[in-house]
């Protein structure tokens, strides 16, 4: 007889729970026979406690199957399904450019993100910036788009991993959000309910990460790549750069606006090009796309060039009920916030240190980001052409552009954005963009 309080108890005292026992509870989860307190007990257990390794596959393994599980084989789709996973940041644009760059080298992506919450941008957010794009298409559409267009960027539906769902908002009311063991089964669980065959995990580290510490995000990322190859899919990892803004913008509208230069060519920041590079040919090779990572970025870099990836982002907004001519007409399709003026640092001097969070929560406090789940975003604002780290500045040199909705809210984030982003005498130390890559042993 299945009993929560035993379960409980064991993980409380240190016992390894039993395949069948995390496959009860998961069970017991979806059909609500599990209260919301037994469910936070265990939470608040699995943190002080921690998981064994083939405990926390079984606990990914359950919640992938407490719902639908995607599956793609009968397409007969002509390449591997393959996706990326962020942990988030301030600019991090990257899906938007890495689905379309690796579907024009064969790959299908069904990528199913998230919005944003607190200082961190949402992709869900950023693509339902464009007019009339839908994020929530049925499964039939959702399939059809990957197999004719080769990417489509949807929302979690209720119906794949809600096990997660419940997990997911008692975590984020008792204050164990942060347990390793329990982001590495929300994160895989989705990923694996979706069908996907490779899956290239991108951790940050910096002031602007989800993880607080260095050491945190490689703890994670380690854990992610045993735990998803363990149970089943090729699972591969990187430690990127959140010591500042990825990209030049940051803010829904803006940061889509950034994309599409990217693809075309327009203007590509460097920092945000090789985190984009490398996750995708990470994703390449997983996905037997390309021998090694020189092929890889030979293979990226045509897509760019030939304007194949561009090509494809176009198709995949039309798909999903974006404008038609939306790669050739985006200013036209999304209107720019009332007030757009440049800021300026106190003194000349080398950009420092910077607060990235704390840039993130001046774009939230504009109105481009939510302080709750319900908040309603205005997708205008946000900030633009972001100095970098190191950068040379003189008295007349913008930190950056505000887009602001009205006097009031451009003041408050000019106070942010100054706290945020110091000026020295000396520049810092240069970062590298990515710090490491953790594949399976």
């Amino acid at each position: 007889m299945f009993l929560p309080q035993e379960v409980i108890r064991k993980k409380r005292d240190g016992v390894m729970l039993s395949q069948q026992e995390i496959q009860d509870f998961v069970a017991g989860i979806v059909d609500n026979s599990v209260a919301d307190s037994q469910i936070a007990a265990l939470g608040m257990a699995i943190y002080f406690r921690g998981m064994a390794l083939q405990e926390n596959v079984d606990l990914v393994l359950a919640m992938r199957d407490s719902g639908r599980r995607m599956q793609w084989h009968d397409l007969g789709l002509p390449g591997p399904v393959v996706d990326k996973h962020s942990t988030g940041g301030v600019g991090d644009v990257i899906s938007l450019m890495l689905g379309p760059m690796v579907a024009a080298c064969g790959g299908f992506v069904p990528m199913i993100s998230g919005r944003g919450l607190g200082h961190t941008g949402g992709t869900l957010d950023k693509l339902s910036a464009i007019p009339g794009f839908d994020v929530y298409p049925d499964t039939p559409r959702f399939r059809n788009i990957v197999k004719e267009v080769g990417v489509a960027i949807i929302g979690q539906t209720a119906d794949l991993a809600p096990a997660d769902r419940r997990f997911y908002a008692t975590r984020d009311v008792t204050a164990t959000v942060e347990s390793i063991e329990l982001i590495t089964a929300s994160i895989l669980s989705k990923k694996l309910a979706a069908g996907v065959d490779v899956l290239v995990m991108d951790v940050k580290a910096g002031s602007g990460a989800f993880m607080p510490t260095m050491e945190k995000s490689i703890e994670l990322a380690e854990r992610i790549v045993e735990v998803g190859n363990g149970a089943g899919m090729a699972t591969s990892a990187m430690i990127t750069d959140m010591s500042q803004p990825l990209a030049w913008t940051a803010g829904n509208s803006l940061e889509v606006r950034e994309a599409v230069r990217f693809l075309k060519g327009d203007e590509r920041n460097l920092r945000l090009l090789e985190t984009t590079m490398a996750l995708c040919a990470q994703m390449l090779i997983g996905g037997k796309l390309a021998a090694d990572e020189s092929e890889a970025r030979a293979k990226l870099q045509a897509a760019l060039d030939s304007g194949r990836a561009a090509e494809i982002f176009g198709q995949m907004v039309a798909a999903q009920g974006g404008p038609a001519d939306f790669m050739e007409h985006y200013d036209r399709h999304m209107p720019a916030a009332p007030i757009i003026r440049p800021i300026y640092a106190d003194r000349a001097g080398y950009v420092g240190e910077m607060d990235t969070r704390g840039l993130g929560m001046a774009v939230c406090a504009l109105g481009g980001g939510r302080r709750v789940a319900t908040d309603e975003l205005d997708y205008r604002v946000g900030l633009s052409q972001c100095v970098e780290r190191g950068q040379r500045i003189a008295a007349d040199t913008p930190l950056l552009f505000i887009h602001a909705a009205d006097e009031a809210s451009f003041a408050d984030a000019e106070r942010r954005v100054k706290a945020a982003i110091s000026v020295g005498e000396a520049a810092p130390a240069a970062l590298p963009q990515v710090y490491r890559v953790i594949r399976a042993n």
